[in-house]
């Protein structure tokens, strides 16, 4: 079981904060690739990246980003007790484990689709998958958000377009049986209809939860109707994320300018209808630091957040091999530091910490050190 935020924030030592904030922007080299679970390349949520445990925190680092390639971090090969040192210009600064891989990967659907193809995990105890792994917007490089993978990991044919609920049903009780999996995120591409994919998830998460109880976390653009909400609640939704990704007009345009057709405003009405259905906390947001937006425009539109009852979860853009920005330099560590540190003391003030989502991604926290700074008061 993770750890609370609380707990995390209270044993991980300054160093290690510093440390995975460093991690997460700059990457990783790996001597034995092979260690652990596997690295997950191109799809939706953390591509690129490895599963690393330090001080018992779990966290995804970038290993096959071009600043990851460059790296001045190295992890060494697992020894006999599964850890592995860490290496900073060659010099030990650090001890780290992978997570194993899991139990339920190892198995199938009586149609032959790998487990693992349904749904994967992430950080530690978090089963993750893409419903509906096409986009409307993903077909046209004028319109698609620029960052964006989903479409990687369906053409290398590591994943399959649409799991049924009665596929994400199955994986979901095998991954709580044999892995001990506490919480799982449902994402989506943008489907061609008003409901944004909120009835794609609703019919999901009623499948999964009469199979397991497992709190979900359901992901997707706000729908046309706000009534939305309540029928995704109804069907075992425990938390919402609408992910804003960039907060100003103008990298919103430049960077998703397809998805920058829903107006701010938008998001805004729906964070308020979303909130007075699934509590204050239980609406969350990803903001990608380092995409153009300045730590005054990311720290101003948090606490705006914050004060609707929304939890901003801000983690470092990472460039994925393959997209248009792939090229773009991930933020320096220095400009995450100067937005975490301030915006963990702002969340803590607001009594919306990660350890007290029910589920999802800033419940997991394993793409951003932000939780580790959470009880960090403001100089």
């Amino acid at each position: 079981m993770s750890p609370s935020s609380d707990v995390m924030a209270a044993t991980l030592s300054p160093q290690a904060r510093a440390l995975v904030t460093e991690l997460q922007s700059r990457g990783m080299r790996l001597l034995d690739p092979g260690a652990g679970l596997a690295s997950r390349r191109g799809g939706a949520g953390p591509s690129d990246h490895k599963a690393v445990t330090i001080e018992g925190h779990t966290v995804m680092v970038p290993v096959h980003t071009a600043p990851a390639f460059d790296s001045p971090f190295l992890a060494d090969a697992p020894g006999p007790d599964g850890m592995s040192t860490l290496r900073h210009a060659s010099i030990p600064i650090a001890q780290l484990s992978f997570p194993a891989t899991p139990k339920f990967y190892a198995l199938q659907t009586a149609e032959g689709v790998p487990y693992s193809h349904i749904a994967t995990l992430h950080g530690r105890d978090v089963l993750a998958t893409t419903v509906l792994q096409t986009c409307i917007r993903y077909e046209s490089r004028k319109k698609t958000c620029q960052f964006c993978s989903i479409g990687q990991s369906l053409a290398a044919g590591r994943t399959i377009a649409h799991k049924t609920p009665a596929q994400l049903a199955e994986v979901a009780k095998a991954a709580v049986a044999l892995d001990g999996v506490k919480h799982m995120v449902l994402t989506t591409g943008t489907p061609a209809t008003p409901d944004r994919g909120a009835a794609i998830l609703t019919e999901s998460a009623r499948a999964i939860k009469v199979a397991v109880n497992l709190p979900i976390q359901a992901q997707c653009e706000p729908p046309d109707d706000d009534a939305w909400f309540q029928r995704m609640l109804d069907a075992g939704v425990d938390t919402l994320g609408m992910h804003l990704e960039a907060v100003t007009p103008e990298v919103r345009e430049r960077i998703m300018p397809g998805k920058a057709s829903m107006p701010l405003s938008r998001y805004f009405s729906a964070f308020e209808a979303a909130v007075k259905v699934f509590g204050r906390g239980q609406v969350s947001t990803y903001i990608l630091a380092g995409l153009g937006d300045s730590q005054q425009a990311i720290l101003g539109m948090s606490q705006r957040l914050l004060d609707m009852g929304v939890y901003p979860f801000v983690v470092p853009f990472v460039p994925i091999s393959g997209t248009p920005l792939e090229g773009h330099p991930a933020p320096d560590p220095q400009f995450m530091r100067s937005v975490l540190e301030p915006l963990g003391a702002m969340v803590s003030a607001a009594g919306l910490r990660s350890g007290d989502i029910k589920a999802g991604c800033g419940k997991c926290g394993a793409c951003s050190s932000l939780s580790v700074y959470e009880t960090t008061p403001l100089a």
